[in-house]
């Protein structure tokens, strides 16, 4: 990573350049002690004026009496420089916006700072710039992703400015700037996929593309020759020279398959050219914007030793425990339409509901019962129609004289074979009535994209996720699920330790070994969060020289 540029001077070099220039910044020249105590005053004055409004970090200065801690001549103060100028000259490789974070510029502006008001302005210019750096590193570039975005409910998990300069103050600079990195395996990962996709786009990418609309076993000739090139710049082939798509491309194209979320038949159809096609570039989006999001998931209190994570356009859940996935399960998610999309959350699982009743959602009574109502009180005859007081009403009045806004009645299936959420529910209370269940409808688990439900997550093999969810605290997990079941009763089942859920949304993510993973990103949401992250100055390989 020392060799990462910032214009035409490497991290190594800068370094020698900060440390000669930083000896001489903030330490004016004064002659008399009257200039001393004018010129203290004038720091001071500085200082408190160009805090305005930002109570954080003026709380900070107001609890150490404005002594400095970036413009002291002492070597404290030089290391806390050194290790500011050192992080932004990495900015590049996090993927956050270099202009914003500009080494050379911050050298100008501590050159130029030669009297006590200069000193105090650079002071809190420093603050500023470590507090947005800290942020943008540690919980995430875009302020409030659900401007971009209304189904990403996320609040990013900003850390106290004073805090954040507290820290600075007493422990090392170096450490600090470190311990700001997301601390995941994820991370980490990515990180080092957008170098190697950056060094794979500075030697000319992947080569040409295949223009073919079909290939498999057995076809031969110069297009097969065109996507054996793909695959072996791709990393999935050995260097051959065949022409023919034999047993070793075909293994090579299911890898591929597997590892694009793609019906793994070995056949490169229309699908997977698709994915083989895509320019390398527009996997580095993926990745950086990848990235952003595992910075909104810096929590400071961590994901949660059991934690369950849906990814959303992976169509999977999982349970981890101690960062291992211990139980996965394919997953239907909510419609690309946009009021059926599923959101993107954290919360805590509390509870699961054994053979469920389904409360239908306000807006599918509106949308597609009430009409059929209107016009047939005896349609969807396999849903009651109850009112605020839990009591069932008859369908012998009619409903015609309803419309959506006046409707008064709920509506729910009783548990059975045929409800929609199957044989049991798993609740973590939240204000989007989101929730993960079983289905009757198990063909969808086939697709390869399962966009099919309303906004709720359906489970292929829920039985199981429950037997793995209450074995904590259950002798026999199975027997206990199974004889609920069998009762026939609903049946409300507390967790005795609460899970965190994590509702997110990668259309590039890791796996400890082998390839990057990318999926379809079926909501248009990264290319939403990719164009946001532009606005704030992130670019493609903005470090390196044209």
């Amino acid at each position: 990573m020392n060799g990462t540029k910032l214009g035409r001077v490497s991290t190594g070099g800068l370094r020698a350049v900060v440390l000669a220039g930083l000896m001489l910044a903030g330490t004016p020249t004064l002659a008399a002690p009257q200039a001393f105590a004018f010129e203290v005053t004038a720091y001071k004055q500085a200082l408190a004026e160009s805090l305005g409004e930002e109570e954080g970090i003026a709380a900070f200065y107001r609890a150490r009496n404005f002594d400095p801690i970036w413009t002291g001549a002492d070597d404290a103060s030089r290391a806390r420089r050194l290790a500011l100028i050192e992080a932004f000259g990495m900015a590049d490789v996090h993927g956050l916006p270099t202009a914003k974070y500009d080494a050379r510029n911050l050298l100008n502006k501590m050159a130029v700072a030669r009297t006590e008001r200069d000193r105090g302005l650079l002071e809190v210019s420093l603050s500023r710039l470590f507090i947005s750096f800290a942020n943008d590193l540690q919980s995430g570039i875009i302020d409030d992703p659900g401007r971009v975005d209304s189904q990403i409910k996320r609040e990013l998990p900003r850390r106290a400015p004073a805090d954040l300069l507290a820290r600075l103050a007493s422990e090392r600079p170096d450490m600090i700037f470190r311990s700001l990195v997301p601390p995941t395996q994820e991370y980490s990962r990515l990180m080092r996929a957008k170098l190697e996709l950056e060094h794979t786009i500075r030697q000319g990418g992947w080569g040409a593309t295949v223009p073919a609309a079909k290939l498999e076993r057995g076809d031969t000739g110069e297009i097969v020759v065109a996507l054996r090139n793909r695959l072996e710049a791709m990393g999935y082939l050995k260097p051959s020279l065949t022409a023919r798509y034999d047993s070793d491309m075909e293994a090579a194209v299911r890898l591929f398959q597997a590892d694009h979320g793609l019906a793994e038949d070995g056949v490169a159809g229309g699908a997977t050219m698709g994915e083989i096609n895509v320019a390398p570039e527009d996997r580095l989006k993926s990745v950086i914007v990848a990235m952003e999001r595992e910075r909104w998931l810096n929590l400071p209190e961590g994901r949660g030793k059991r934690h369950i994570l849906v990814n959303l356009v992976d169509f999977h859940a999982r349970i981890i425990d101690d960062d291992k996935v211990t139980f996965e399960t394919r997953s239907v998610i909510g419609h690309q339409e946009h009021d059926r999309r599923t959101p993107e959350f954290s919360d805590e699982m509390t509870h699961m509901v054994i053979n469920p009743f389904w409360y239908v959602p306000r807006s599918i009574i509106v949308k597609e019962y009430l009409p059929l109502l209107r016009s047939n009180p005896g349609a969807v005859g396999h849903l009651e129609i109850i009112d605020a007081r839990g009591r069932v009403v008859s369908r012998g009045q009619g409903f015609a004289q309803y419309s959506g806004s006046s409707f008064p009645f709920s509506m729910r299936q009783r548990p059975g074979p045929r409800n929609a959420l199957g044989s049991v529910k798993f609740m973590f209370p939240n204000k989007y009535n989101i929730y993960l269940h079983d289905t009757p409808s198990q063909s969808l688990f086939s697709q390869t994209v399962r966009t099919f439900s309303h906004g709720c997550i359906r489970l292929d093999d829920p039985h199981e996720f429950a037997y793995a969810l209450l074995a904590p605290q259950e002798a026999d997990p199975v027997n206990f699920f199974q004889s609920t079941l069998r009762t026939g009763r609903n049946a409300k089942v507390t967790l005795d330790t609460p899970v965190p859920v994590h509702l997110i949304y990668r259309t590039a993510f890791t796996k400890a070994k082998g390839h990057v993973n990318y999926r379809a990103d079926v909501y248009g949401r990264d290319a939403e969060i990719w164009r946001a992250l532009q606005n704030e100055g992130v670019s493609l390989m903005s470090h390196w020289e044209s």
